[in-house]
């Protein structure tokens, strides 16, 4: 009786296991990490991203930013972070729908449009965002391998292509 009963607890343990890898190989490609730079290519921060059922939270922490500013925080199309030449390697913002840019604008918002950020006096950005407009790895909404970017300015969420939103100041790639 107590073989039978350490064979049946092997068994479930071992139907409990297998279940659990699929669920946990699930749960990791649910998310996906960045590490932001600045223009000295110094590390300045990270983003854990989660996908949702409608869309991808971000939690944002970055330092060394204009303290008591609001800075524009979007999403760009590719996920190079060249500080040498002032982060333009992650080229343009993420915009698979060809909209136009800004939360304003009568045919926007891109899908990597966010809305802007406050940095505390510190220079520390500390954020939650969520973009509904994206998925970590959708072929055409997918962000993973993209680029996170914190600009100098607000977004004004109606100038073309991009917001007047100033220089690069951070960029991270989303793995």
């Amino acid at each position: 009786m107590t073989s039978t009963l350490i064979t049946l607890a092997a068994a479930t343990l071992t139907a409990t296991v297998a279940a659990a890898v699929p669920a946990a190989a699930q749960m990791q490609s649910q998310t996906a990490s960045a590490s932001f730079v600045g223009k000295d290519d110094k590390e300045t921060g990270r983003a854990l991203l989660t996908a949702g059922k409608h869309g991808v939270l971000m939690e944002v922490e970055v330092t060394g930013l204009p303290a008591g500013t609001w800075v524009a925080f979007h999403v760009h199309e590719t996920g190079k972070c060249d500080p040498a030449h002032a982060h333009a390697s992650a080229g343009a913002h993420f915009n698979p729908d060809k909209t136009e840019h800004g939360f304003l604008a009568a045919n926007g918002p891109h899908a990597g449009d966010m809305p802007n950020q406050y940095v505390s006096a510190d220079g520390t950005l500390r954020a939650q965002v969520f973009n509904s407009m994206v998925t970590l790895d959708d072929k055409t909404n997918g962000i993973r391998g993209r680029a996170l970017m914190i600009h100098a300015k607000p977004d004004d969420n109606r100038s073309q292509p991009s917001g007047d939103a100033g220089d690069r100041l951070a960029c991270a790639v989303i793995k």
